[in-house]
């Protein structure tokens, strides 16, 4: 499975034109949406995509532009910027992955509570990718801190390694509260909605899988620069 190291044995521009960090509700005649305790919008599982056999994109992202990544939630909004200068690889990868519609309909398939949000997965199950990897390992001493975006990978994989998966870091410093080793390629930083992944953190999960009890499904995902 694709996860920080640190969850073995328990498991692992800027905002514009979004609104508020609140989910909307539904425009369509009927009954209102129903929202659980968390305040997410209720909302059936989505089908797996399954495995994905993509080519590994060869461009980058030009780095005198700031690169913001919005993801829509059934939670609510956030977004992130890229990080092209430590990482013009892994953000030109994400940015492809996106521009392809890659993320809309996937999950967040795993929450470790004062940990990560995990998402990205086709599968599911966090076993997917996009079918490629990119290695790019971050700079040593790289903090994981509370609102960084970093890629998954698996224990066996090299330093930097990443395909579609990613996380977000909810805890302060899951450096120091995890122990989480600089192996992770970080992809960029959340700039609008942390209070979103926060919230989102908070979802109970399986305590072994990390598997929200309720699907949080990223129902739009999209690429602007500026």
């Amino acid at each position: 499975m694709r996860r920080p190291l640190a969850l073995v044995p328990l498991v692992l521009a800027l905002l514009a034109g979004c609104g508020s960090s609140r989910p909307a509700a539904s425009t369509k005649s009927g009954p209102p949406a129903r929202r659980d305790a968390y305040g997410c919008l209720r909302v059936p599982a989505p089908k797996p995509k399954g495995p994905q056999h993509l080519p590994r994109p060869a461009g980058r992202l030009d780095p005198r532009r700031n690169w913001t990544v919005t993801v829509r939630t059934n939670c609510g909004t956030f977004a992130m910027l890229l990080d092209t200068g430590r990482s013009p690889r892994t953000a030109a990868s994400f940015a492809s992955l996106v521009r392809r519609g890659f993320y809309d309909g996937l999950t967040f398939h795993r929450i470790v509570a004062g940990f990560v949000i995990q998402g990205g997965d086709p599968l599911g199950d966090g076993q997917g990718g996009p079918g490629y990897s990119v290695v790019e390992p971050p700079p040593r001493g790289v903090r994981y801190t509370r609102g960084t975006v970093a890629m998954a990978k698996t224990q066996t994989e090299a330093s930097g390694a990443s395909g579609s998966q990613f996380f977000v870091v909810t805890a302060e410093d899951a450096t120091v509260s995890a122990g989480l080793t600089p192996d992770y390629a970080v992809l960029g930083k959340v700039v609008a909605g942390q209070d979103v992944v926060q919230r989102i953190g908070t979802i109970p999960a399986d305590p072994q899988l990390g598997t929200p009890r309720e699907p949080v499904v990223m129902e739009r995902v999209t690429l602007a620069s500026r």
